[in-house]
């Protein structure tokens, strides 16, 4: 299968820090697993197409997506994948009408090929036809077998989630058993830990999909999102999969922390990572001749005795004034310590002060977290709002964990919005931008250099407005990274080769032609000499040309009327020929020198 030219739904999206990256930053949760079941409703109306591909076919294919992005983005998460409303049925509590395509379990590359079988070409039909479509399951019989499904997992699980694809509203429609038995369950599983979101899609024939009817009570809605204001039903199969990649990827805190704006004045927030570059998977050392993996142990030895070393016999020196000084464990803990974690106001200063050449690492986002203090959503809201109005920024001092350094941070208010199809495209929240401190700037000096002339300055800002295009990073992949896992795919799935990577980092030549190629053709002209040819070496200088440069015309001429000009060499003269436009005949040494001569009418 060829890769469209569109935007990657392979990339990798994570919450760790970049690596080598301060101790404190590390996340807490790096011993837990997420886990998520996807649910796809099999009925009857999820097969009719509309046009395009039917909404069943859809649904799988971002399942498809969304699994191969987990294994790039973090291969130890476990996934599972859940039919119902199906005439078979697969699960250990023998529920009808519900079956158990793939158990939870971490991605491998037979997940990925069982799902390929089913929007390949006729997959579709063939599953139809095997699995059939069925009205009598119950909900709660479905949302059970999921519980079980976590219950019964081995692993040590973090986060469980279930997203449910299904484009009917009101599958227990006059029946009030199987809806109260559905919502209670629902709310057991959310005292469980578990939660359960929505992916609703078109209904046949464009009827509005009705979330009141029934999945109100069934989903749960996130602290930051309204049940007025899900998003429109999906109609596109890049507007579904853009759902799921913002569903499934959990969103994370780094630390929950106080923020205070004055004594006895506070309340709490979260601090998110929206950014995080992406690195290739760690290579893993392996045993030549078992193919298993290898430990690596790290002892620490003395150099004098050989002798092993414990981590108590090892003391950290600082050398100063010519001394060690030697401190303990306990010591340079405590050195680390300068407060509290927690962010504190320290002003605030127009947005306008905060400059681009600030920038030092990307920023993180703070978000109101009512687990630390009751109440923190409203005063936050109230400060977001009063920044917005007054376009200022709150500068605090920021100290994330306990033995972190404090930082200077500005608190850049962000509004939130929602795009055409009322989805939540910017949060409202603060983006938290690291400001450098006076150790951190340097000051640079530049030569002076030959300003532009106002004619060339016009004809390179038309070429500019020309040039212009809405930059929007989810539409440019990394190619060294997407080839690295297309190889690794290629192998894992035994495929004759891996799937073509387009390179959007790529400038478009035809199009820039096309749209500020004569400009171009204007500006060079104008600014570059005649004969210049962009992008060619410079010629070297020969020797005899660097010591005529040497020699001035004064020099030439004086010593031609001291009759001295055979001390310099034969090309030194023949370069000053050149340069002078003096002719000469021969190519002895003395005809040069005639020339000359005569040049300067010497007799």
């Amino acid at each position: 299968m060829a890769a469209a030219p569109q935007w990657s739904y392979e990339r990798a999206w994570g919450e760790e820090e970049e690596e080598g990256d301060q101790e404190d930053a590390q996340p807490r949760w790096s011993s837990l697993r997420d886990s998520l079941i996807f649910l796809i409703d099999c009925s009857a109306s999820m097969f009719q197409e509309d046009g395009e591909d039917s909404a069943f076919h859809k649904c799988v294919k971002c399942v498809h997506s969304a699994m191969r992005n987990k294994i790039i983005s973090n291969d130890r998460d476990l996934v599972g994948v859940v039919f119902f409303a199906t005439n078979k049925h697969k699960n250990p509590s023998d529920f009808k009408q519900v079956y158990i395509f793939q158990d939870l379990e971490v991605p491998g590359a037979q997940m990925i090929l069982e799902l390929e079988e089913i929007f390949e070409e006729d997959g579709v039909e063939r599953f139809e036809e095997e699995f059939g479509h069925g009205t009598d399951f119950s909900m709660n019989e479905v949302l059970w077998n999921c519980s079980n499904m976590f219950s019964t997992c081995t692993q040590k699980l973090g986060h469980k989630r279930l997203l449910l694809f299904t484009n009917n509203d009101d599958p227990h429609a006059g029946n009030i058993n199987l809806q109260r038995q559905a919502k209670t369950k629902a709310k057991d599983l959310e005292g469980l830990g578990i939660n359960t979101e929505l992916l609703h899609m078109n209904k046949p024939g464009g009827e509005p999909f009705d979330i009141t009817k029934f999945y109100q009570d069934i989903i749960v809605i996130p602290e930051d999102e309204d049940v007025t204001c899900l998003p429109d039903p999906a109609a596109k199969f890049e507007e579904l999969l853009e759902r799921v990649r913002y569903k499934e990827h959990k969103k994370r805190t780094l630390a929950r922390i106080p923020l205070s704006l004055g004594e006895g004045l506070e309340f709490g927030v979260g601090i998110y990572t929206q950014v995080r570059e992406t690195y290739k998977g760690k290579k893993v050392k392996l045993d030549a001749r078992t193919n298993q993996e290898v430990r690596t142990i790290t002892k620490t030895v003395d150099s004098e005795t050989g002798k092993f070393l414990m981590p108590s016999d090892v003391k950290k020196v600082q050398t100063w004034g010519g001394r060690d000084i030697a401190f303990e464990n306990d010591e340079i803990v405590e050195m680390k310590v300068f407060d509290k974690p927690g962010l504190v106001l320290m002003g605030f200063k127009p947005r306008t002060s905060l400059k681009p050449y600030f920038h030092i690492r990307p920023a993180q986002f703070l978000y109101p977290d009512e687990s630390v203090i009751s109440g923190s959503t409203r005063m936050f809201s109230a400060l977001l709002q009063r920044c917005l109005a007054r376009d200022v920024v709150p500068i605090c001092r920021y100290i994330p964990r306990k033995n972190s350094p404090p930082k200077f941070v500005a608190l850049l208010p962000q509004k939130e919005e929602f795009d055409d199809n009322n989805m939540q495209s910017t949060a409202a929240g603060f983006h938290v931008v690291f400001l450098p401190f006076a150790d951190d700037l340097r000051k640079l000096n530049f030569e002076d250099t030959p300003r532009a002339k106002q004619d060339q300055v016009d004809k390179a800002k038309e070429i500019i407005n020309k040039l212009k295009f809405k930059y929007d990073p989810m539409s440019f992949e990394n190619p060294v990274i997407q080839q690295h896992y297309r190889n690794l795919e290629a192998l894992a799935l035994d495929r004759d080769a891996p799937e073509e990577v387009y390179d959007f980092t790529q400038p478009d030549k035809d199009r820039i032609d096309r749209r500020a190629g004569p400009l171009i053709d204007e500006f060079k002209d104008i600014v570059f000499p005649d004969g210049y040819t962009p992008g060619a070496k410079p010629k070297r200088k020969t020797a005899a040309a660097t010591a005529a440069e040497q020699v001035t015309e004064a020099d030439i001429k004086r010593m031609a009327q001291a009759g001295t000009l055979g001390k310099l060499t034969v090309p030194v003269l023949k370069e000053f020929c050149k340069q002078a436009g003096v002719k000469f005949s021969g190519n002895k040494k003395q005809d040069v020198i005639d020339a000359i001569a005569e040049h300067f009418q010497i007799e």
